[in-house]
């Protein structure tokens, strides 16, 4: 959205970053009642961390089924939040945003195990322990069980990824990176297609791929070489 990101507030004259606070709310005295006073400015971040510590305080104390569920909700509730616009900066596909996307859905097929494997178990506790750090497990490590939640968290990350790529292109037209967004379009919807149940490899080139296009959108020309790369590796591999 674009939006006037340093606000004063009508009341008592308080000067702030909405970009720092995701809030019109005045720090200072509470009041509603603000003004933008610079220009509006694409911006679709959001102020929020991930923070999964009391989750893993829990492990001990209840059912992985349970502490699965409520890891999903956790995850999904700070996706939600997420963007890659910041004050009209494109940034790039964090590891802790993929880390959690991953988790979240890891988490959400596992909830809905009646016995997991110690495997499918112990790759949730992997991921849970350190996806608040960007830290993940690996596309080899990925257990059968987990294949096709792996396969649609990378393109689920890699779809709300391009959205704000495309919306940056919009203000910053570049016709080479269009066209590597419209090949890396045509395997995010493959795999949505086949349900995500794809070489976990493959997920892995077209995460990789999104990140290497965003990092040449927002300016590392020798970005797009290796974009093209992983993009060529998906492609070979289907042939």
């Amino acid at each position: 959205m674009n939006i006037r990101g340093d606000r004063e507030c009508k009341s008592c004259g308080t000067r702030w970053s909405y970009y720092d606070t995701g809030s019109v709310e005045c720090p200072e005295c509470g009041s509603l009642r603000s003004v933008g006073v610079d220009d509006r400015t694409e911006h679709t971040d959001a102020p929020v961390e991930l923070d999964l510590t009391p989750l893993r305080s829990r492990v001990d104390e209840t059912t992985t089924e349970e502490l699965a569920a409520e890891v999903a909700t956790t995850c999904r509730e700070y996706t939600r939040k997420r963007g890659f616009i910041d004050a009209g900066q494109l940034q790039p596909l964090d590891e802790t945003y993929v880390a959690a996307v991953e988790l979240g859905a890891v988490a959400a097929a596992l909830a809905r195990r009646a016995r997991p494997s110690d495997e499918a178990e112990l790759y949730f506790l992997d991921l849970l322990g350190g996806a608040d750090r960007g830290e993940r497990p690996g596309h080899k490590a990925v257990p059968e069980a987990f294949r096709t939640a792996f396969g649609l968290a990378m393109a689920d990350a890699v779809d709300s990824y391009q959205r704000d790529v495309r919306s940056y292109l919009d203000d910053h037209s570049d016709d080479h990176a269009r066209r590597l967004s419209g090949r890396l379009r045509d395997h995010r919807k493959r795999i949505e297609a086949l349900d995500g149940d794809v070489d976990p490899a493959d997920a892995n080139r077209l995460m990789h791929a999104a990140r290497d296009l965003g990092r040449y959108v927002a300016g590392d020309e020798n970005a797009a070489v290796t974009a093209e790369n992983w993009l060529s590796g998906l492609e070979r591999d289907r042939t």
